[in-house]
């Protein structure tokens, strides 16, 4: 079989067409390789609190007026123990990560258990303490507090809860 004769533009612009698809299919999946990035997704959120109050009905005032700094505390405590008493000069909030923790306030008497997947809002300068159950009780407690200053504070005699 034999083809008519091209002409050399067409020659060139054959030899360019065919330059053009090869170096596309080519470079493609080197081009979506370089330039790929991960889809773009919302996490999911589980609203574990949101309080203007602390677990025992007292309003949060005010945050402190200096520099904010925020801390997180994973405390583990031992089984059939109690914290000592003490006072919380920041708003805070707690998580049973494990166990069960009851937080009872020194002056109204009044206790509130929280148990594993539960999160609390702490008292703020309200004498309380935390005692566990048969477990050992493993909170993650985050602080709004000032830097330098204590997150938490023991009653005179008392040793610190941390």
């Amino acid at each position: 079989m034999r083809f008519p004769s091209l002409t050399a533009s067409a020659l060139f612009i054959g030899a360019l067409v065919a330059g053009v698809l090869v170096g596309e299919t080519l470079s493609a999946p080197l081009a979506c390789a370089q330039t790929s990035s991960p889809p773009t997704a919302s996490g999911h959120a589980d609203h574990l609190l949101a309080d203007d109050h602390s677990w025992n009905g007292t309003p949060y005032d005010h945050y402190p007026t200096t520099r904010p700094m925020l801390s997180m505390i994973r405390l583990t405590i031992p089984a059939h123990s109690a914290l000592p008493w003490h006072v919380h000069p920041y708003p805070n909030a707690g998580y049973v990560l494990e166990g069960t923790l009851t937080i009872e306030d020194r002056q109204s008497g009044r206790k509130r258990t929280f148990h594993q997947g539960e999160a609390f809002a702490e008292s703020v300068n309200d004498v309380h303490r935390g005692v566990t159950g048969d477990g050992q009780t493993v909170l993650l407690l985050t602080y709004a507090g000032s830097p330098g200053k204590p997150t938490s504070v023991p009653l005179p005699g008392q040793q610190k809860e941390y």
